[in-house]
């Protein structure tokens, strides 16, 4: 089976090249480094579309999110139909379904993106849909924080923060936030190829983690012991001060993926405390 993989250098593109080589065909694309005009989608079985710009701890322009994340993928997408490609496949997000929520969220919740990121996936993810045609299969995968060797952003800096500090400030919360290992996600994705399944999926591990859970998980990682301590006005500061951090440890947005695994009929492969262990130590791929 040959495929088309874009974001083939990024994070998940990466593992899944490296794991899934000898299974597959894979030609790689870069909107980035390759020309758009020249791209030939002749002979290609399924197309994945990993490439995206994605959220911002910064941010970045509403025109700029729409115009990767909307139109590339539009762009793509007939192209590849037009050139007789029987299957295409978006990573999509969460964030479609909303921002931080006590609910938990799965694959047939009501969509209300708050950000222009979301708002960009979900708009490119109902356009797609509407191009789906007998011939032309459609499936949508939607993440929430994909983790693993290598992985970067706020991850990384709680990796760092336990691996080095004998204790943080993070005491007493008691939220629930959803993740995946990259292992899992690839597992799934792969089993979409494999079945040529059209429809939205729900990638997640299978156990959402409080803040704490999620500390202590990593030390064992690091076969240590880390404390944590409730400090008084901490997190009403962190709220002030970086609302967006705040968020992401003290708020809970969890996702219950079992309709998507039925559907599959797969199970995760990793744990997530197994997950978490080759995040720091690595896999053999």
């Amino acid at each position: 089976m040959k495929l088309l993989l874009t974001g083939a250098g990024g994070f998940v593109g990466s593992y899944f090249s490296k794991k899934y080589e000898s299974s597959y065909e894979i030609a790689a694309f870069s909107f980035l480094r390759d020309d758009f005009a020249a791209l030939d989608c002749g002979g290609v079985d399924t197309v994945v579309h990993l490439s995206a710009l994605v959220h911002q701890m910064q941010g970045a322009p509403k025109s700029e999110y729409r115009r990767v994340n909307v139109e590339q993928t539009l762009a793509l997408a007939e192209r590849a139909k037009a050139s007789e490609v029987a299957h295409f496949i978006f990573m999509s997000t969460v964030k479609v379904h909303g921002e931080e929520s006590e609910r938990t969220y799965t694959e047939s919740s009501p969509c209300h993106p708050v950000d222009p990121y979301g708002q960009s996936k979900l708009e490119a993810e109902q356009a797609l849909r509407e191009m789906e045609e007998d011939d032309f299969k459609v499936s949508i995968i939607r993440t929430p924080i994909v983790y693993g060797y290598g992985v970067k952003a706020n991850i990384k800096s709680l990796v760092h923060l336990v691996k080095y500090l004998p204790f943080l400030p993070l005491g007493g919360i008691r939220n629930k936030r959803s993740m995946v290992y990259i292992g899992n996600l690839c597992h799934l994705l792969d089993t979409v190829i494999l079945q040529k399944r059209p429809g939205v999926f729900l990638a997640s591990d299978d156990e959402a983690m409080s803040t704490p859970e999620l500390v202590h998980a990593i030390a064992r990682a690091f076969e240590k012991k880390i404390l944590l301590v409730q400090v008084p006005f901490f997190a009403s500061l962190l709220r002030r001060l970086k609302p967006s951090i705040y968020q992401r440890l003290f708020c809970s947005l969890a996702v219950n993926n079992d309709a998507t695994k039925r559907e599959l009929g797969i199970d995760n492969p990793y744990s997530t405390q197994e997950g978490i262990n080759l995040m720091i130590k690595g896999e053999k791929t």
